[in-house]
């Protein structure tokens, strides 16, 4: 389904989208297969509609439906993460649209400063 502006009625309650659609960012770390669905509900944050709205909580359903499919981390692992992120707020002057990046390096850190393994 492509989302548009167009795609239906307002959503009233803009709040309780924005929770919604900030906090699927932080699953992208661990379900890197949301990242696009993720960018995309999160262009609709001044303006939803139920259809927006309805599509946030398909993602939701379904990160509740295979909770062991994503990317795990334990604390006691040698794994070393390290993620960056950018934002362009409206640079793109034919959209007029704001530009989202990230990038997580996974790599094995070895202990008293050597290099790290990727």
């Amino acid at each position: 389904m492509k989302l548009h502006h167009e795609n239906g009625k307002p959503y009233e309650d803009i709040i309780s989208y924005k929770r919604v659609a900030r906090r699927l960012l932080y699953f992208n770390t661990t379900r890197p297969g949301i990242t696009f669905v993720t960018q995309q509900l999160n262009q609709y944050l001044s303006c939803p509609t139920y259809t927006h709205h309805n599509v946030a909580l398909g993602v939701l359903k379904y990160i509740k439906s295979c909770p062991g499919k994503g990317l795990f981390f334990p604390r006691n692992s040698s794994v070393h993460i390290q993620g960056f992120s950018d934002v362009d707020w409206i640079g793109c002057k034919d959209i007029r649209r704001s530009i989202y990046g990230q990038c997580f390096f996974i790599s094995t850190l070895l202990f008293r400063g050597e290099q790290i393994k990727n």
